[in-house]
């Protein structure tokens, strides 16, 4: 309690010296970022952003995104199925996805499907590597991915239609829209994916049946300038998403999913001359059925909701310091076949103090205390800085304690629920190294993570799964990330963008990997530009893991494509045409056992802007 106390007041301090520095009136800047603690209080941190040329480039799924342009290894059961990530070694639960500036993970099993989210519907794609439960609370352990809706306060009027068809009966049609003057701004999106998904397991005679899949994204943000210091501002999306769910090389599928997502949040904000204050109201709700055999309608159900509040306070305390602070609580109310009606509240307090002793140094102080009605949750902490030799040569460090609370399936899912459950607890630091001459870039981090009380679901004497805390998990290695952009002439480019990760996961008393962690893992881009042709290359890597009983083999596969983008009537709506061919080489793979995934595949899409 004294905890909470002393960082509270932290906020309410800053709140009361406020009051006496709002005299001032700022202009808004053009762009209002969804999140600025990535960009301001992350100096310690890589942190990767990419942007509209990557997405176009692989935007049916997040899954595909991030897998050739990061190093975040995929585990998918089959192409468009149930898709979780495995960051710097850990398990799908200790990646955060923030949207907007919250965490989105679900509260049924800690993690987020990243099939069910399009890149397209955002501006920009954030990964921050490293822990960061301090900023962003429970799971963000191995790192963040955050999904950024940036409002454009600057005279525009935009659509995007964008159609899509491809191999294995694959359709998509996107539609976004934006508008903004200096008073009000708004963007609205509608992407709508299905596909019949029925593609060759090489090296058998089977097809990948019972795999159809359709879905439907709905999203829109505006922001309101209430005057020359305050901003309103509402995101809100929707996911309808309905599949079949494949079978494997011995098993035929015939079971279905359907599930929705639809999360809202409103923000004020009042700008000053030296801080920021805002108050958030989301509202978040996702829910399922199961269908056991999908020609039947018996299903099983569940379905949680999430109202949040928070608080937070950016503020100027002199050249030197800044400091950001918030207050948050959750209620969450669940319904379900197999977990019952649990509830939980959740609240938070926060303080984040940035040092900025000269511009090559700065560094960031962070301490977060939660209380659960569920259990008793750790105080956590950051520490983080980077020190810049020179224009091409900097460090960064960061060290942090971070959590993951047991989920609403983790302690009440019948029969295997475990109610003595305790948060996961994780220390870590990281080392990162950036080299910069010109069009050369080149980023190199090491880091070891440390976490006691892993929860694990397990099968228990009476012959179901339950979970455990178990025993210590150590997990330790390296990752690059290089970048060589040449321009030719004025009109010509070449950009090679190159990732590699050497991890280790292992359970700290048997020694040994953790299942569907890859030892080696890389991946590699070239593109070539003249004029409005884009010409590109992707190859991915991926080295074997251990699987329940054994082991599955490496692999590699690769995509090539082009893009061309031109102007309808000479000066008239801008057009992009594409083609895709993905699994280039026609390799057979998997990336979990026994669920192969698609043969070479070609995809096509026409992009028009006016």
């Amino acid at each position: 309690m004294k905890n909470l106390i002393l960082i509270s007041f932290l906020v309410l301090f800053s709140a009361t010296t406020m009051s006496a520095q709002q005299d001032s009136i700022i202009k808004l800047d053009e762009v209002v970022v969804s999140d600025v603690r990535v960009k301001r209080y992350a100096d310690g941190h890589k942190v990767t952003v990419l942007k509209d040329s990557a997405i176009q480039r692989n935007n049916v799924f997040l899954t595909s995104l991030l897998a050739f342009n990061s190093n975040i290894y995929f585990k998918e059961n089959g192409f468009g199925m149930v898709s979780s990530p495995a960051f710097r070694g850990t398990n799908a639960s200790h990646t955060a996805v923030i949207w907007n500036g919250i965490n989105i993970n679900s509260q049924l099993n800690g993690q987020v499907d990243f099939n069910t989210i399009n890149p397209f519907n955002y501006n920009s794609i954030g990964i921050r590597s490293g822990g960061g439960s301090v900023q962003y609370g429970s799971g963000a352990i191995g790192g963040s991915i955050h999904l950024n809706n940036d409002l454009r306060f600057e005279k525009h009027f935009d659509n995007q239609v964008s159609i899509g068809y491809g191999s294995f009966e694959t359709k998509k049609v996107n539609f976004n829209q934006s508008f903004s003057n200096r008073k009000a701004s708004y963007s609205f999106g509608i992407n709508y994916n299905k596909s019949d998904n029925n593609y060759k397991y090489l090296e058998t005679d089977e097809i990948n049946k019972n795999g159809e899949f359709e879905n439907l994204n709905l999203n829109f943000n505006a922001g309101y300038v209430l005057s020359e210091k305050q901003v309103l501002k509402i995101y809100h999306q929707s996911f309808i998403g309905e599949r079949n769910l494949s079978g494997n090389l011995f098993v035929l599928g015939r079971s279905k999913y359907k599930d929705n997502h639809y999360r809202t949040q409103l923000e004020w904000g009042r700008f000053g001359k030296k801080a920021v204050s805002k108050v958030k109201l989301a509202y978040l709700q996702e829910e399922f059925k199961y269908f056991e055999n999908k020609d039947v309608d018996n299903y099983s159900f569940g379905k949680v909701s999430n109202f949040l509040a928070r608080y937070s306070l950016d503020m100027k305390l002199s050249k030197a310091f800044r400091l950001n602070s918030f207050l948050e609580y959750n209620n969450y109310i669940g319904k379900g076949g197999s977990f019952g009606d649990p509830k939980r509240n959740d609240f938070s307090a926060t303080a984040l103090i940035k040092h900025t002793i000269s511009p090559r140094t700065a560094y960031n102080f962070s301490v977060r205390q939660d209380f659960s009605s569920d259990f008793s949750s750790p105080l956590v902490f950051s520490l983080d800085g980077k020190y810049d030799f020179n224009n091409h040569y900097g460090i960064q460090l960061n060290a942090s304690k971070n959590f993951r609370t047991p989920t609403f399936n983790d302690l009440y899912w019948q029969p295997g629920g475990n109610l003595n459950l305790v948060p996961e607890k994780s220390y870590q630091v990281d080392l990162g190294n950036r080299l910069k001459f010109g069009g050369v870039s080149l980023k190199v981090n090491t880091y070891y993570i440390a976490t006691k009380d892993m929860i694990k679901w397990l099968p228990g004497d009476g012959g179901f799964w339950a979970p455990i805390n178990i025993n210590d998990v150590q997990i330790y290695g390296a990752e690059g990330e290089a970048e060589v952009t040449y321009p030719i002439n004025k009109k010509q480019e070449v950009n090679f963008k190159l990732n590699y990760a050497y991890t280790v996961s292992e359970d700290k008393e048997t020694k040994e990997q953790l299942i569907y962690v890859p030892f080696h893992r890389g991946n590699a881009s070239l593109t070539y530009r003249i004029s409005g042709l884009n010409i590109f290359y992707q190859h991915l890597y991926n080295g074997s893991v251990s699987i329940i009983g054994g082991e599955l083999d490496e692999y590699q596969t690769a995509n090539i494509g082009a893009t061309y983008t031109g102007n309808l009537f000479n000066k008239g709506p801008k057009y992009t045409l594409g083609i895709t061919i993905n699994n280039l080489y026609n390799i057979y793979y998997e990336n979990i056992a026994l669920r192969p995934m698609p043969n070479r595949n070609i995809q096509t899409q026409l992009i028009l802007n006016f």
